[in-house]
């Protein structure tokens, strides 16, 4: 258990830190998300209870507005933009289906996918809804599941504590007054839960009281070398990075700008048991016990930004500042928005762009882009004009392909950054990311700024390198277009720049195709300013970029996963014969056989609404393609007879049937008169179907014999 202080801390946080004004309160149809993490499995049949509790249309109709047709509902997709309604919800069912993204699933997949859930939280989130009391299953928690769940819950604590000492401690007096100077509020202080660090070396770990592994799994702090407990974050505003779901998982601190000092006060080094050298006997050193003089020597060569360290619960590269509150935006908008810094996501915030994230102090990886993809198809890079990269930018090309994104740049005017563009000119920032352009073009217009058109040579120069941006391109007809235009621009033969365009890519290292650096920088999405200025990367600069070879994805949302593979071409009377057994099971189910339906995803949904209760529970346990064929038959209505269509199924397939019995007479000498007879009166049968006095007899034994007919051949 975690001590009395950290547990008050944590009461009082979760009834109030989330609250904001409602200019800023976070959006959600299912209220605020609980920040522990529940390992205990939940019972099935109580999952079942919150699938039949809850309205899909009510659940739905709070991000899109849905209309009844007929006994469907329809509207805009959620997921991605359209001005045709294409989506539509079987209420019956409790399942959607999307035919423009197939984007499909009931109340559970659709709050995962909205919110950014795992199964269990999603679970949870809609049992609070609907006021189910959920049940879970004894198992035995682990020493890893635990120490998660206090790690989360130290976070939290320290999330609420620095928030609350910026409200209204004396000493944060100075860091109001800067905020309060950007722009920011005590709106958009509540809403992002900004915090100070005092400047004292054990504020936290004294109020707190946090175990020693705790405060060092966190990165909160660590024990110095007198073995006391000290604070990481020290005179700074805190910036809390949360998790997609919304818990603290990791923290960001920014020191204040430099204001006029008073000299530091004596120390009597007796008092505080350094010796004559200085250094310490028993007690902490000057450094640590005179935060006055701690400030004055020890911070003013620290970096302005500090980040927390890797952990257990926080990843750099797989996180992103702001998603938590950016997401639900980003799917409705079908974009979001990269930038480099805390500030630059308030920034965006506070203009009305609210699908901002950025890096947590480091570089942009694959990893990330995978992660936007769950929520966005579009994701537009809104970096300092001077950042839009120079080097290794196949990779990211390479990584929009795998995770089918359209990846654009935001062009701001030069020098300027989002948060400081938000202050002054908020029109330009909206424009920018209104009129963003793809990344090519971007490059390629660096590329030939500045050239010297009036020469040759420079029409020659400027031409090389733009070939040198382009040949970085998977496309072979991105890269055409390019050459076209480079062609007019620098008034040279377009086939003259494509033959020199292949001899680059023939004869050049792959690895540097396109680059203007060295090939070692990996993707150099680095502030050209930030890194000349200030001679390092600060926060949120682009570094070298971590490249993750293995192009693996989710299956569990339409936007992370793979293209979506469409259902394999079938006859309308199978799609309409799949409706009837949907939609009126107990008429269809046995009259109807797997031979009647072509091999593969049409068959397989057959077997699997056969061997289930309902299309719900053969959805849930079929595979991908064959569960979105059969959340998409939910919304569809069958519109033709049973008998019409039993009858026109069982026809094509004995008329298949007949060709295969007519190719085995042809081939086979030794069994010729046998094949040929039976090829006869399958003909004869075939012709009788639609006699009114025998159809329903013909259609039987004829379906009873292609039944017999594929238990022979599969035997």
């Amino acid at each position: 258990m975690l001590p009395g202080v950290l547990q008050f801390i944590l009461r009082t946080s979760r009834s109030t830190s989330h609250t904001s004004p409602a200019c800023y309160r976070a959006r959600s149809p299912l209220g605020s998300v609980r920040g522990t993490v529940q390992v205990m499995p939940i019972l099935q049949e109580d999952i079942v209870r919150v699938r039949e509790a809850v309205d899909l249309v009510e659940l739905i109709g709070e991000r899109a507005a849905l209309k009844r047709q007929g006994r469907r509902w329809v509207g805009l997709c959620p997921f991605h933009s359209e001005k045709t309604p294409s989506f539509s919800v079987n209420a019956e069912e409790g399942l959607y289906y999307c035919f423009g993204c197939q984007a499909s699933g009931d109340a559970i997949t659709f709050v995962r996918e909205t919110e950014g859930l795992d199964f269990q939280e999603a679970v949870e989130a809609l049992a609070d809804r609907a006021g189910v009391v959920l049940r879970y299953e004894e198992v035995h928690v682990g020493p890893r599941e635990r120490g998660r769940q206090e790690l989360l819950e130290a976070m939290s604590a320290a999330v609420a504590w620095y928030h609350a000492r910026l409200q209204s401690a004396p000493d944060a007096a100075r860091a109001r007054a800067y905020l309060r100077s950007r722009g920011y509020d005590a709106d958009i202080v509540r809403f992002f839960q900004l915090g100070w660090a005092p400047e004292s070396w054990d504020a936290l770990c004294s109020s707190l009281d946090l175990p020693e592994q705790v405060l060092l799994a966190t990165g909160l702090g660590f024990v110095n070398r007198i073995g006391k407990k000290q604070d990481a974050f020290s005179g700074r505003i805190v910036f809390p990075i949360f998790d997609p779901v919304g818990r603290a998982v990791a923290m960001g601190g920014r020191v204040l700008p430099e204001a006029p000092r008073t000299p530091a006060p004596a120390v009597d080094h007796r008092a505080v048991g350094l010796n004559a050298s200085g250094r310490s006997g028993t007690q902490p050193s000057e450094d640590l016990r005179n935060p006055a003089t701690r400030r004055v020597r020890g911070n003013r060569d620290e970096p302005k930004y500090k980040n927390s360290p890797e952990t257990a619960i926080y990843s750099k590269r797989r996180t992103l500042y702001g998603l938590n509150w950016a997401k639900d935006e980003a799917v409705r908008a079908g974009e979001v928005i990269v930038c480099e810094g805390y500030t630059d996501v308030i920034g965006f915030f506070q203009v009305g762009l609210r699908r901002a994230v950025a890096t947590c102090g480091t570089s942009l990886t694959e990893d990330h882009l995978k992660l936007l993809a769950r929520f966005a198809p579009r994701v537009v890079f809104a970096y300092d004009a001077d950042a839009a990269g120079r080097s290794g930018m196949e990779r990211v090309y390479e990584w929009e392909r795998l995770n089918d994104l359209d990846i654009r740049v935001a062009v701001l005017p030069s020098g300027s950054d989002p948060g400081d563009l938000a202050a002054r000119d908020p029109d330009t920032l909206r424009r920018a990311v209104e009129t963003a352009r793809p990344l090519l073009a971007v490059r390629v217009d660096q590329a030939l700024s500045g050239a010297d058109l009036h020469s040759a040579e420079g029409r020659a120069k400027a031409a090389e390198v733009a070939l040198g941006v382009v040949a970085g391109h998977p496309s072979d007809l991105v890269r055409d277009q390019y050459v076209m235009a480079i062609a007019d621009h620098c008034r040279m033969e377009p086939a003259d720049l494509r033959e020199r365009l292949a001899r680059k890519q023939r004869f050049a290292d792959p690895r540097r195709n396109g680059s203007q650096g060295s090939a070692k920088s990996g993707i150099a999405m680095r502030t050209v300013a930030n890194t000349a200025e200030n001679g390092g990367a600060q926060e949120g600069s682009f570094a070298p970029v971590q490249r993750d070879m293995r192009p693996t994805r989710s299956a569990t949302r339409p936007s992370d996963r793979a293209p979506v593979r469409r259902p394999e071409r079938a006859s309308a009377v199978v799609m309409e014969a799949l409706r009837l057994v949907v939609h009126r099971r107990g008429e269809m189910i046995n009259r109807l056989e797997a031979v009647l339906f072509p091999p593969g995803i049409q068959r397989d949904a057959f077997r699997a609404l056969v061997a289930h209760r309902d299309v719900r529970e053969a959805a849930d346990t079929a595979a991908p393609a064959v569960a979105d064929l059969l959340r998409r038959l939910v919304v569809e209505e069958p519109s033709a007879s049973a008998e019409d269509v039993l009858t026109r199924l069982v026809e094509a397939g004995a008329r298949k049937a007949l060709v295969e019995l007519e190719a085995e007479a042809r081939s086979s000498e030794a069994s010729f008169d046998e094949v040929a007879a039976v090829a006869a009166q399958v003909r004869l049968s075939i012709e009788e179907l639609y006699d009114s006095d025998n159809a329903g007899m013909t259609r039987d034994l004829l379906l009873a014999w292609l039944v017999a007919r594929e238990d022979g051949e599969e035997d």
